[in-house]
This record gives C-alpha cells, structure tokens and sequence, in this order.
C-alpha cells in the first residue's frame, strides 16, 4: 500500500474543532525529522491516522515536506515532516519562519542502523533551530528499540545521549555558549507497542499551557475518590494529555490504551446514533481485572475521556465516585472555557 497523502498539496487530517486559516497560520508545530527510512511516517501515521503497524510496512518514503493538522479539546498544534534527504536549512527553505512556532523538533534516530551521521545531524539541527527559537522542546527517539534486547537499548539510548552532547558542546563553545541551555529528552520508541504513544504523550504535554492546572485536579479526583491512577486521553490518538502526579508505570498506562480500543470496537460496532462519533458526552466503560482492580473510563466530551484504575475494595463506594468525576468534569469544562475566552494557544 503505497503512502496516498504524498500525493496531495497539503495533507489535512481534521477532527473535531474546525480552524480558520488565520489560526492554522499562528499554531505551534510538532516537527519530524531524521534520516531516510528511520520511520518518521510510520509514527505519524500510526499515532495521528489510527494505521496498524503492521500495514507501515507498505509505506513509501515521505519524497517532500508533509503537514497534519492535529486538532482537539487540548491538542491543538501541527505536524511537519520534513523528508530524510532534504535539510530544513536549506538556502531555498525558510528556516526561521519554520521554527519561529515550532513547539517540539523531533528527531527521529533508528536504533537498528548505524546512527553515527544521525547524531551529527541531530547536533548540527538542534544548534541551529535553538539559535531561531531558544523556547523549543528538542526531543529524540531512539526508534525501533523492539529489535534490541533490554540492554542493548539502555547501551544505545546511553551512547546517543553522550554523544549528542558532546557534539553539541563543542559547537556552543565555540559560539560561548553553555551545553546546557539545550535540553534534550530522550525516548526509547517502536511503533509495535505503546512506547511511542507513551513518547508522544510526553511531547504534547508541553504544549499543553494548562498541564499543571489539569494535574491538580485529576490528583484531587485520585485522592477523593481512592483512585491508584488515572489519565485524561485524547480517544483518537491516545495520547495522554495529561496525568496525575504519581509516577507513569507503563503496565498500567498499556490497560488503560487497551481499555480505550477495546471500548471503541465495541461502540462502534453496537453503539446507537446516527454520527460517526462513538462516543460521546455520557459513555462510559467499566471492566474487572484479575488482579483485583477495576479499570474506568468515562468520557469528559468527544475528545477527551479519563481513564483510571482503583482497587476493587473502593468500588462500592460508586455513588461518591461519580460525584467527584462529575465535580472533575466541570473543573475540565472550565478551564477550557477559560482557554476559549482569553484566546489562549497551547504552545
């Protein structure tokens, strides 16, 4: 199956709040580079397009610069990928009109290749794209990490990470400037399991303005309610875009993304309404595990939906749960009103 949006002008996959062109213009970006073949449109499509992994097989190299909106409730940015053969910096491309809005710069670096020029060329674009837009999120995913044994990954993410440094203070010194000013965060990463949407997760959230506001009252839901975990998902691409202060242990946050597939195979199978939506503002899931916890989900509005998990010994108390989600739901409502009214951007 061959890569169909390579062939349009202007790839634009939309879902729920239609933009106007002036807001389209003004939205941070999430850029995608890396070399040829390290994955960058498997990724895209499999996070953004809902794609099997195991249909990316049949994708064809991205030949030009390639945009998606990405538009929900929080989430509200666009993605550019740039091609593995084409440099943003480029004499005929406008570098700076590129990262002016960037938000994050992904590069994306395959684990299972010799990445020796990868990390040349992570160094060489972070320095520059830095010297345009200091308040950039540079972030790296060491791809494909499902080929390599668990310490092989560790050895790799390690070698990357020093490398890349060291690369990086020699330019910064040589201009003055401290290796620190640039921060890098590192994510080990394959389309074959929840890593990278694990991995996404932690990207959008810095573009989220509200992420601390959206902490504290999932932290207050968990603490009224006796709940162990707990996550606010985008249903379409399953990122989290925010979690309560508790550490991301990745057994549960895998539950909690079956739970989110489980819940819309069903609803889209036997749900009633006539819209393409499966959810909406009333649906809910519930579903017992063996280990004596309870997994919940309960939709908040089209896009976004709370998951969490809690002992089963708490779950007679369910009258006093749904009235803290229902205090929680108009938390969330408010402070997306709030992000309506003073025009507010996530950047």
């Amino acid at each position: 199956m061959s890569d169909h949006s390579d062939n349009e002008e202007d790839d634009d996959y939309r879902y729920g709040i239609d933009l106007d062109d002036d807001e389209y213009d003004v939205r941070p970006t999430v850029i995608l580079m890396g070399l040829k073949r390290s994955g960058k449109t498997s990724i895209r499509k499999v996070v953004f397009q809902k794609m099997s992994p195991n249909e990316t097989m049949f994708v064809e190299s991205t030949p030009r610069i390639t945009k998606d909106r990405i538009c929900s409730s929080f989430i509200n940015f666009e993605t550019i990928e740039f091609p593995g053969q084409m440099s943003p910096f480029d004499s005929e491309l406008d570098a700076r009109a590129t990262f002016k809005t960037c938000g994050a710069l992904l590069f994306i670096i395959d684990a299972q290749s010799d990445y020796n020029d990868a990390m040349t060329t992570v160094a060489d674009y972070f320095v520059e794209a830095w010297k345009i837009n200091k308040a950039i999120k540079f972030e790296v995913f060491v791809h494909k990490a499902d080929g390599l044994t668990e310490e092989s990954r560790v050895e790799t993410k390690f070698h990357i990470y020093h490398a890349v440094r060291e690369m990086i203070k020699d330019k910064l010194e040589y201009n003055q400037e401290n290796v620190d000013s640039i921060t890098i965060t590192y994510h080990l990463t394959s389309i074959y399991d929840h890593s990278i949407f694990e991995a996404f997760s932690k990207v959008v959230q810095n573009l989220v303005k509200q992420l601390p506001t959206l902490e504290r009252l999932l932290d207050i839901f968990n603490q009224g309610s006796n709940v162990t975990k707990s996550f606010l998902f985008d249903i379409v691409s399953k990122i989290y875009v925010a979690t309560d202060s508790e550490p991301v242990e990745m057994n549960i946050y895998e539950l909690c993304c079956d739970m989110i597939d489980v819940t819309l195979d069903i609803s889209s199978i036997y749900g009633s309404g006539d819209n393409k939506q499966p959810f909406d503002d009333s649906s809910a899931a519930i579903i017992r595990l063996r280990s004596e916890q309870v997994l919940f989900l309960r939709q908040i509005n089209k896009h976004l939906a709370l998951v969490y998990i809690m002992k089963e010994e708490h779950f007679d108390k369910q009258g006093y749960i749904d009235y803290n989600f229902m205090c929680f739901k108009e938390g969330i409502e408010k402070v997306f009103l709030m992000k309506n009214k003073n025009g507010i951007r996530d950047s």
